[in-house]
C-alpha cells in the first residue's frame, strides 16, 4: 500500500482554518464547542460547514473532532449531533470514547471514523483492535516512539496512522490530567485546559514553631524542612512536595518539534503528520504550516540532499517554550522539559494580516504595536523567502486619517497600496499575497529572554546530539536570567491570575466546565442550554 504524508493542521476558527489551508495544510480538524475536546472553539455551526466548503473547493480535507469522554447529559444531543454531521459532510471524524465510536458507527456508517490520540494508543495490538471495529484512521499516542511507530507500519500496512510533530506537549500521559480540574475546575479533558503545569510555584518550608519562610535548596537544607509549594495565584496556599533523590518533579514540558526528524517518518509513510494548536494565532497557522509544507515538498523533491536547518530558522519564528523530540528515541530525557522559564519566546511577533483586497490596495488589521519605518515581512504562501518592506505611515481605511505609529488592540484595518512591493512589477500581486496573508516584524526582547533563546538552542543542540548542554554555555545564559530577577518579580506582582471558581466560569455552556454543569449557580442556564442547536452557546453570562 502507497503512503503519501498529508500535513494535518488546527483549526479553532474560521479565519484560522482558511489561513492553514492557504498555507499548505492537506487537511484541518476542527470541531464546534459541545461534543468534542474543543471547547474554546471560535465555530459556530455554518462556519463549520462554510469551512469545510471552503477546503473541499481547494481539493482539501476537513475532519470533526467528537473526541469528548462522554457522560449521560451528553447522550440527550447525540442524536441531534449525529443528524448535523451527515448534513456538514467531514472528510473523517475524530473519536476517543468507544461508546461514542460505536454509535456514529450504528448510526452513521457512511461516516469515517478516526481514533483520537486521547485513546492513548500506543501499540500495535492496540491499532489491530480498532482496526477490526471499522476504524480507518488512528492517530497514535505522543508516547509512541519512532522505532515503535516503525513496528507499527510494518504490523498494519492497511490502515491510516497519524502522529503529532509539533505543537505544545502535556506532562501527562496523552492529555490525561486532572491537575487543571484540581487548580482550576476546568477541565483538562475536554479542551479547557487552565495549564497549572506552566504556572509559576515556589518552595516553601514551615520551621518547626510553624513559621513559613523561604529557603534556598542545597545539601545542608535539604533535610532540615518539610518542603511546600506556593502558586503565585495563590498566596497563602500552601502544598506539600517531596523531593527524592531525583530531585523534585518539575511540570513544566517544552514543545514538540520534529522537524529535524521530519525525512524519517516521511520514509516510514506516516499517512498524516498532525500539528498541535489549536488556540493558537493564525500566524502560528501561517507560520508552521508554511514551514512544514516546504519541507515536505523539499523531501519529496530530493529526499537525499533533504537538509531540515531552514525549515526549522523559521519555525523559531514563532512563540515556542522551547524545542523538544520528546519521545521520538523512546527515552523521555530532562531535556525535554524547561526548568528555567516557562513563558512562550521567539524573536518575531504577529504584526497583522491582510484581511481584503480593494482594487490596487489591501485592507490590513494590526496585530501588535508597528512604528513608522519598521521593517514588516509579509510572508507569501508560494515560497519561503519573506517580502521585506517599510511603510513611512499607516492610512485608517475607514477615515484616510494617517498615523506614524499604530498600535495593538485596536482592531483597525490600514490601506496600503500595492505598489510599495516594486520587486513585483508586472505580476499579479493578490496571487503572491492573497487574503489572509500574514506578517511579522522583529520583537524587542528583555535580557531574560534572549538567554531563554539562547537556553533553548543550546538544550536542543545536545538533546539532538545526545549529550549534555555545554556547562559554560548554559551559566551565561543563566547570568542574564538572574540580572532581571527584580525586573521580573515586578512584573509576575501585576500579571492577573486566572479566574477560580464560579467567577472563572463565562457561563456560556462549555461542555468540560465542571462550574456550569455542576454549580446551582447554572441551573436555569443549563435548562436554557439543552434548548439550543448544535455548536450554539448561551450569548450572555448565564443565559440569565
Amino acid at each position: 500500500m502507497q503512503h503519501t504524508s498529508e500535513l494535518l493542521m488546527p483549526a479553532g476558527s474560521l479565519e484560522k482554518l482558511k489561513t492553514a489551508i492557504l498555507y499548505g495544510a492537506d487537511a484541518v480538524y476542527a470541531g464546534t464547542p459541545d461534543l468534542s475536546l474543543r471547547t474554546k472553539s471560535a465555530f459556530s455551526l455554518e462556519e463549520l460547514q462554510e469551512g469545510i466548503n471552503f477546503a473541499h473547493m481547494r481539493g482539501k480535507k476537513v475532519y470533526l473532532t467528537l473526541n469528548l469522554f462522554s457522560h449521560n447529559k451528553d447522550m440527550e444531543r447525540l442524536p441531534s449531533f449525529i443528524d448535523t454531521i451527515k448534513k456538514v459532510n467531514p472528510d473523517g471524524v475524530i473519536i476517543a470514547d468507544p461508546g461514542i465510536f460505536q454509535y456514529v458507527k450504528e448510526h452513521a456508517p457512511n461516516l469515517e471514523l478516526h481514533i483520537s490520540t486521547q485513546a492513548n494508543v500506543c501499540s500495535s495490538l492496540t491499532v489491530d483492535f480498532w482496526k477490526k471495529q471499522g476504524a480507518s484512521l488512528v492517530v497514535l499516542a505522543r508516547e509512541v516512539s519512532f522505532d515503535e511507530l516503525s513496528q507499527i507500519r510494518r504490523d498494519h500496512d492497511d490502515i491510516k496512522l497519524e502522529v503529532f510533530v509539533h505543537g505544545s506537549m502535556c506532562m501527562t500521559y496523552s492529555g490525561r490530567c486532572l491537575l487543571s480540574n484540581f487548580m482550576a475546575e476546568r477541565g483538562a479533558n475536554q479542551g479547557n485546559c487552565a495549564q497549572s503545569c506552566r504556572w509559576n510555584y515556589e518552595v516553601k518550608i514551615r520551621l518547626k514553631d510553624g513559621t513559613i519562610s523561604d529557603i534556598p535548596l542545597n545539601d545542608q537544607t535539604r533535610e532540615l524542612f518539610d518542603f511546600l509549594l506556593e502558586e503565585e495565584f495563590r498566596p497563602g496556599e500552601l502544598m506539600p512536595i517531596v523531593e527524592d533523590e531525583r530531585g523534585a518533579y518539575i511540570l513544566n514540558a517544552r514543545d514538540l518539534c520534529l522537524m529535524p526528524h521530519l525525512a524519517d517518518y516521511l520514509a516510514l509513510g506516516v499517512d498524516s503528520l498532525k500539528i498541535e494548536g489549536r488556540h493558537k494565532t493564525e500566524y502560528y497557522a501561517a507560520v508552521v504550516a508554511r514551514a512544514y509544507r516546504a519541507a515536505i515538498d523539499a523531501w519529496r523533491k530530493d529526499p537525499e540532499h533533504f537538509d531540515p536547518a531552514p525549515f526549522m530558522a523559521e519555525l523559531d519564528t514563532v512563540q515556542n517554550r522551547g524545542y523538544t523530540k520528546a519521545f521520538h528515541d523512546g527515552r523521555l530525557t530532562n531535556l525535554a522539559h524547561n526548568y528555567d522559564h516557562a513563558a512562550s519566546v521567539a524573536s518575531y511577533e504577529y504584526a497583522g494580516h491582510i484581511v481584503a483586497w480593494e482594487e490596487d490596495s489591501f485592507l490590513f488589521q494590526a496585530k501588535n504595536t508597528i512604528s513608522g519605518g519598521e521593517l514588516l515581512q509579509f510572508l507569501s504562501p508560494n515560497f519561503l523567502e519573506p517580502i521585506r518592506v517599510r511603510l513611512a505611515t499607516f492610512e485608517d481605511a475607514e477615515t484616510g486619517e494617517t498615523f506614524e505609529k499604530v498600535h495593538a488592540g485596536q482592531q483597525r484595518t490600514y490601506r496600503i497600496p500595492a505598489a510599495i512591493f516594486e520587486q513585483f512589477e508586472g505580476q499579479n500581486i493578490r496571487d503572491i499575497l492573497p487574503t489572509y496573508t500574514v506578517a511579522r516584524k522583529k520583537k524587542k526582547l528583555t535580557l531574560q529572554e534572549q538567554a531563554r533563546l539562547l537556553l533553548d538552542i543550546e538544550t536542543r543542540k545536545a538533546e539532538l546530539e545526545q549529550r549534555l548542554p555545554d556547562p559554560a554555555k548554559r551559566e551565561r545564559a543563566l547570568e542574564l536570567l538572574r540580572s532581571e530577577e527584580d525586573t521580573v518579580r515586578r512584573m509576575k506582582v501585576a500579571k492577573p491570575g486566572p479566574k477560580m471558581g464560579s467567577e472563572g466560569c463565562c457561563g456560556k455552556g462549555c461542555n468540560g466546565c465542571m462550574i456550569f454543569w455542576h454549580d446551582d449557580k447554572y441551573k436555569e442556564a443549563r435548562a436554557l442550554m439543552r434548548e439550543k442547536k448544535i455548536g450554539e452557546k448561551l450569548t450572555s453570562r448565564g443565559g440569565v
